[in-house]
């Protein structure tokens, strides 16, 4: 069993800053992309940022010099460093990584519970 585990949000004021961390944990073979969406109210699931194994990145337009993607391949860990908030940030933020199992071929994609993020004005 594979499992991802968010932590890091809360409510902040508008030009604040968040760490997002997520973990993941169980019978891992490896990790290749990992990632960050997010889904606000009424809207759909988007892309935030995405990170390769070989740490290169991608982010959305609307979080580009403001949000940081980072991951810790020995703890199986991505991290979201979110700077100078907007109220139009406030959403679930859930973690995905594409892993493959020990003694299972292929990698599978999965998700994490979801961690609201609120910015205030």
């Amino acid at each position: 069993q594979v499992q991802l585990v968010e932590s890091g949000g809360g409510l902040v004021q508008a030009g604040g800053s968040l760490r997002l961390s997520c973990a993941a944990s169980g019978s891992i073979f490896n990790i290749n992309t990992m990632g960050w969406y997010r889904q606000a109210p009424g809207k759909q699931r988007e892309l935030v940022a995405l990170i390769a194994s070989s740490s290169s990145t991608n982010y959305a337009d609307s979080v580009k010099g403001r949000f940081t993607i980072s991951r810790d391949n020995a703890k199986n860990t991505v991290y979201l460093q979110m700077n100078s908030l907007k109220p139009e940030d406030t959403a679930v933020y859930y973690c995905n990584a594409n892993i493959a199992k020990r003694y299972s071929p292929g990698y599978y994609s999965y998700w994490g519970q979801g961690t609201q993020v609120t910015v205030s004005s």
